[in-house]
Order: structure tokens, then C-alpha cells, then sequence
């Protein structure tokens, strides 16, 4: 990954972070000095476990996911992230480290904040704060549904979940994901996923092969699905809002894209 700030260009900005684009105008230029641009490669790995957090990763294209690792070597991750939210809550919880890692399931984008001025920023209190701690909210809600979906629900459920919730925070159809790595997204065997996966191609909801999934029948998809999805869809939708944190006045004239995570990848800009 690299260190080098990057001058802002239209095509990445702040504000293509749901979170940043939310933030009252004056708060967010309070941070644009400090908010550094960093390209987020696939199989990048931000932190593993018992890493310091030093820095909040504001999303703006990608996905990043968490996993837990046992000391059998098997993993399970618990929390997808892209442009709706952050990666390292610890920087800002007190924690500063958490035994698992996150690393980048899809290629992107973000602006870090360094973990110094953050906890500066949230101690303040504010419009920042509010927002961090309404995310983490959601971000629990993820993490305890996916724990339940994945003890209760068949492998095919688990992998509608988590292609609806990828597709939520990628701007097409299609995820880039090797079977072997989303067996261990889902914590399973990579043959459990290979026959979820051929029957969804047999019906006609997606085609994959060479590392790449389209969805080519949404709607059916989410027919599918198990309930986990749209608890946590209502959840993001419901506490990341901007208008019910702020009020309207708390939004940016620039950002009059709709933000509900699931519907299409809000690409806002700045006035």
C-alpha cells in the first residue's frame, strides 16, 4: 500500500465515503488536511491480529473483510466494509488492537485518518463521533447476524448474504473472489461453496468461473436469501442515514445521492 498522499482527483474523493459526505461542511474541511489518499490492492492486508490500528480507513471503492483465524489455521469472516463505512474501530474505541485481520476482498480506494488526530476528533465529540458510533452500531449488527447465519442457516443462504451485501458496495454485478477465499469468508469447505455456488449457476442467478461471480438474476437472489440479509441491509440503511443524525441541514448540497447501502454506490461530490 502506499504511504504517499495523492492530490484529490474527480474521480476520488472524500465525499464518496458515505460517512465523510455526511459530515456538516465544517467538520469535514476541519479534516481534509490530514485525510490521506491510499489505493487498497486486492489481498492487501491493513491489520492482523494484535496489530495496533493506527489508522481509520474512510472507504470510498472496495471491499475489505474481517476475518477471525483459529490456531487450527481455519478462519470465518464476520464483516464486509465498502464505501458505506470504516475499517479499524479500535483506532477510535480505546482497544486500539482486535484478534482478527481485514483484508481487501475487492481492489479500491480510501482516505485514512491517523489514529493521533482521531482520537483528538472523537474525544471532541460532534457530528464525528455521533457518526462513528452509529456505524459501529451497525457494524455489530453485521458481525452478531452473520454468527447466527452461519450457525443456523445452509451454505447456499450464507453465500446469498454475502454476495447481496458485496454487490451492495460494488459499483456492478460482478465480484472478484476465488472459491478458496470466499470458503474462507464463509468459514466452510471450498467444496461446500463449489456446490452452493453450481446449483445458483444452474438456476440461472449467476455465472462464475476464473475468480469472478456475476449475479445475473438479483431479485431471484434475494428470493433465496435467508432473513440475515435484510436485518443487516435495515440496520446500515436505518442508522447511517445522514438525514437522521443531522437533519437535513447536515447534509452536503453536493451530496444529494441517496446513501441506503443497496441501492448502487453513491458518487458524490463536494461543492
Amino acid at each position: 500500500m502506499r504511504d504517499k498522499k495523492h492530490a484529490v482527483s474527480e474521480k476520488h474523493t472524500p465525499g464518496q465515503n458515505h460517512l465523510l459526505a455526511a459530515l456538516p461542511r465544517a467538520d469535514l474541511e476541519r479534516l481534509l488536511p490530514d485525510l490521506e489518499h491510499v489505493s487498497l490492492p486486492l489481498g492487501e492486508t491493513l491489520y492482523g491480529p494484535g496489530d495496533r490500528q493506527r489508522h481509520l480507513y474512510f472507504m470510498t471503492a472496495g471491499i475489505v473483510s474481517q476475518f477471525y483465524l483459529m490456531d487450527s489455521g481455519a478462519s470465518a469472516g464476520f464483516a464486509v466494509t465498502g464505501s458505506e463505512g470504516v475499517v479499524g474501530v479500535a483506532s477510535f474505541l480505546g482497544g486500539e488492537s482486535m484478534p482478527s485481520e481485514a483484508v481487501v476482498l475487492s481492489a479500491g480506494y480510501a482516505y485514512r485518518l491517523g489514529g493521533i488526530l482521531l482520537r483528538h476528533e472523537f474525544e471532541h465529540g460532534g457530528p464525528l463521533q455521533r457518526l462513528l458510533l452509529r456505524y459501529t452500531h451497525a457494524l455489530i449488527t453485521q458481525t452478531a447476524q452473520t454468527v447466527a447465519c452461519n450457525r443456523h442457516h445452509p451454505v447456499e443462504q450464507q453465500l446469498c448474504r454475502w454476495l447481496l451485501l458485496s454487490l451492495d458496495r460494488l459499483p456492478s454485478n460482478e465480484v472478484t473472489m476465488t472459491q478458496e477465499l470466499l470458503a474462507s469468508m464463509l468459514g466452510v469447505r471450498r467444496e461446500s461453496v463449489t456446490e452452493a455456488a453450481s446449483k445458483f449457476q444452474a438456476a440461472g442467478l449467476i455465472r462464475y468461473g476464473r475468480g469472478r461471480i456475476a449475479v445475473l438474476d438479483r431479485p431471484r437472489l434475494e428470493a433465496q436469501a435467508c432473513e440475515c440479509y435484510a436485518v443487516v441491509k435495515r440496520a446500515y440503511d436505518g442508522l447511517l442515514r445522514p438525514e437522521s443524525i443531522f437533519g437535513n441541514a447536515g447534509v452536503h448540497s453536493g451530496f444529494r445521492h441517496n446513501v441506503s447501502v443497496g441501492e448502487g454506490i453513491a458518487q458524490p461530490e463536494l461543492n
